[in-house]
């Protein structure tokens, strides 16, 4: 069966179907529980002077006040990064880490910063194995040995002393009042502590921060006041970085680690350095597309993936056509098998990133794929090249009128990190040494396999899919994108650049059109619901397993046309999430 010449012939009919989806017809029940589609989702938002997409209301008006008052990009991206630590704590935090991505017209030059989490020193290869060397899957993800020593802080205020114009202290001032004063809690933050109630009940600390004093629950429109927190962050603020990594929080951090088996000391918090590193560059179709390098596996295989893609006529295939999707899946099969046996912290291994982003790299994973039949996975090996976060991981997106561009995505891995509060201290501790290879060879949480370059080791960073990534076009910041999702986050990421480039979408229907996802293991297409069955059953038909699940991602993003004007769409899959610009 010719499949290609199908695709041509229904080309015209998929457009119009795919366009009218991506504003009109997504439902709730295709996604996850708080997916909306509000009126205002339907098309951009449109600026000229700044633009903010991020995943709470909140984070989003505090940080386009800050540019309207003079603050630049990453001004505004430090002040809604603290202010997400205090209205969503399930993936906002200071107990986390991440990575950011800074463009400026003006030097020509993109950064990225990286305040990954770091093991502890007294971390080992096999600390989440038993006697008999097999994982103990929950020591990694629920006790105060899954805590990576924290990065949030660090890498916020090395962004601001190299980039912005702010003091931190004034960066935390808008999260210190919501902390203290209290804010009125959405739907969407009083369902999350209910699907995490045993876990957030099962400690003291957690059970005070999240639940009223009579034990119930806080429901949506009630004020939730954090002053554990507050008083950390004013620590901060008064103090600096040593606010959090010395004095009374780093002795809060330690004595809670002493008193549960925990890792993390003194010596760790006081040592811990975010650094700057070179971002991912690649091209694809003539856009310059920078993403972030290791620890961080997303960067490179978004660039790995388009460049497998290029040579073949993506815009004539059709948006989530079969022939698209197929050769999508394939290639995302290729770069999830070499994520499983290159990629770790490269301070640590040697990581072949110049052949895996190479365009002869890519031409020789394109000899492999059939246009026409799916490569089983088991017959997928990692090629001759010269683990995941949750679904809570959150992603904003900000541009100024001074062109700059800040793409950032933190977490503390699954909704609410290890569920372990700080007691005195407010604040979630990470889960994130879950994202070591707990034993190479064996799948993590979500199903991804690691291998020896992303073992345990003193000091290292854990490999992770956070991918925030700024395109450009002759020099010009033209997409500022990211996203939550784990494993997800580097396809989600992926497809909202092929809607805009190759199938022309403005940033809206981009992040809206339904999503699909391939990680070599388990080896299935996972997709949104929207993807027509007539085209499953084409999928099925050329050897692929089609599994229909829920929301893929949650991505915040921006586009910037050549004349200045900025489009901002907030992603329909979080209820809270906004893009406002002016």
């Amino acid at each position: 069966m010719n499949f290609s010449r199908i695709f041509k012939l229904n080309q015209q009919v998929k457009t119009i179907f795919i366009m009218a989806l991506s504003a009109t017809l997504l439902s709730p029940s295709a996604f996850a529980e708080d997916f909306i589609l509000e009126g205002q989702r339907a098309a951009p938002v449109v600026g000229t002077q700044g633009m903010v997409a991020t995943s709470h209301t909140k984070a989003s008006e505090v940080a386009l006040d800050v540019l309207k008052n003079g603050g630049n990009a990453i001004d505004a991206a430090v002040t809604a990064g603290f202010v997400l630590a205090v209205t969503q704590p399930r993936s906002g935090n200071i107990g986390g880490g991440g990575f950011m991505l800074i463009s400026s017209e003006k030097t020509g030059k993109v950064v990225a910063i990286d305040y990954r989490e770091k093991a502890p020193k007294a971390a080992y290869e096999k600390m989440f194995q038993d006697e008999n060397g097999e994982v103990v899957k929950n020591r990694s993800r629920f006790t105060h040995l899954s805590a990576g020593v924290p990065g949030t802080v660090a890498g916020f205020a090395l962004a601001l002393e190299q980039y912005g114009t702010m003091s931190l202290a004034d960066s935390l001032a808008p999260a210190i009042k919501l902390a203290e004063e209290g804010f009125i809690i959405p739907a969407r933050f009083a369902s999350g502590v209910k699907s995490r109630e045993e876990r957030l009940r099962s400690r003291p600390a957690g059970a005070k921060m999240f639940f009223k004093p009579d034990g119930s629950f806080y429901e949506a429109g009630d004020l939730f006041v954090q002053t554990d927190l507050a008083n950390t962050l004013k620590r901060i603020a008064e103090q600096g970085t040593k606010g959090f990594y010395e004095g009374e929080t780093a002795n809060l951090i330690v004595a809670d680690m002493q008193a549960n088996d925990g890792q993390i000391t003194l010596e760790d918090l006081k040592a811990y350095k975010a650094s700057e590193r070179e971002p991912i560059h690649g091209t694809y179709r003539g856009y310059d597309i920078y993403s972030m390098s290791p620890p961080s596996s997303g960067g490179a295989h978004i660039v790995q993936i388009l460049n497998t893609l290029e040579a073949y006529p993506i815009r004539e295939y059709g948006h989530n056509s079969a022939q698209t999707i197929h050769l999508m899946a394939e290639a995302m099969k290729h770069a999830y098998a070499d994520r499983a046996e290159y990629l770790g912290d490269t301070d640590f291994v040697e990581v072949p990133l110049k052949g895996l982003t190479s365009k002869a790299y890519a031409a020789e994973t394109r000899k492999a794929i059939n246009p026409s039949i799916a490569m089983p996975s088991k017959d997928i090996k990692p090629g001759d090249a010269p683990t995941y976060e949750s679904n809570e991981t959150t992603h904003f997106s900000i541009a100024d009128n001074m062109g700059n561009a800040v793409s950032n995505t933190y977490t503390i891995n699954f909704g609410y990190g290890s569920g372990i509060v700080v007691p005195g201290a407010g604040f979630l501790l990470n889960n994130e040494m879950d994202d070591f290879s707990a034993k190479p060879g064996v799948a993590n949480a979500y199903g991804l396999l690691g291998g020896e370059a992303n073992k345990v080791e003193p000091e290292k960073r854990m490999l992770s899919s956070m991918s925030p990534t700024i395109v450009k076009k002759d020099g010009k910041n033209t997409i500022i994108t990211g996203s939550p999702g784990g494993s997800r986050i580097i396809t989600t990421t992926l497809q909202v650049l092929m809607n805009v480039i190759d199938h022309g979408m403005n940033i809206q229907s981009a992040v809206n059109a339904p999503r699909i996802h391939h990680q070599w293991l388990p080896d299935e297409i996972r997709i949104e619901q929207g993807v027509s069955d007539d085209t499953i059953k084409m999928l099925e038909t050329m050897g692929h397993k089609v599994e229909q699940k829920s929301a893929q991602g949650a991505i915040q993003s921006i586009q910037i046309d050549d004349k200045g004007t900025m489009y901002g769409a907030g992603d329909p899959r979080r209820s809270t999430s906004l893009a406002l610009g002016y």
